[in-house]
């Protein structure tokens, strides 16, 4: 007689358990959006010693879209940095378009050795500004949007 209750009760909890799965589950998250990085980071640094070409990732999370996407973006650069004598942008203009079944997009720059002034701002910030889709999120989905931007900061070189 134990051992029927014994088994009775396992299946009532193994029965209840089943049909408890599933319930309160969310809906996935299937919002697209775009986000800027680089190695899942969106503040690097670069030495000012070296020559380097660096890119960023603009990356689109989304189903298939049916047209391409146009992102926009924009660069600010700080007071201790100059065009031509620290930094060069190889990739051109400021947008970039995702053709479809595309999910990445570099900003390519060229950094080149110079010694910098520390007491300046040695920044370089890429705001991701808008797109032709206004069903994508810029920055990650949530209130911060994280990785709208990326900021590379060139630093001292180890001596």
């Amino acid at each position: 007689m134990k051992a029927i209750a014994k088994q009775i009760t396992t299946w009532l909890m193994i029965i209840f358990i089943f049909t408890s799965c599933g319930r309160d589950e969310f809906k996935p998250y299937d919002t697209p959006f775009i986000r800027i990085m680089k190695k899942e980071l969106n503040s690097v640094t670069v030495s000012e010693a070296g020559n380097l070409i660096d890119e960023y990732l603009i990356c689109l999370s989304s189903a298939p879209l049916s047209t391409p996407l146009e992102v926009t973006y924009s660069i600010e650069v700080g007071d201790g940095l100059t065009a031509g004598v620290d930094y060069e942008f190889l990739t051109p203009g400021n947008k970039v378009v995702f053709p479809t079944g595309v999910y990445d997009m570099p900003i390519r720059v060229r950094w080149i050795a110079n010694p910098i002034d520390i007491t300046k701002n040695n920044t370089m910030t890429i705001t991701l500004v808008s797109t032709n889709n206004p069903d994508v999120v810029i920055g990650m989905p949530g209130p911060d949007h994280f990785q709208r931007q990326m900021v590379i900061t060139k630093v001292k070189a180890n001596d």
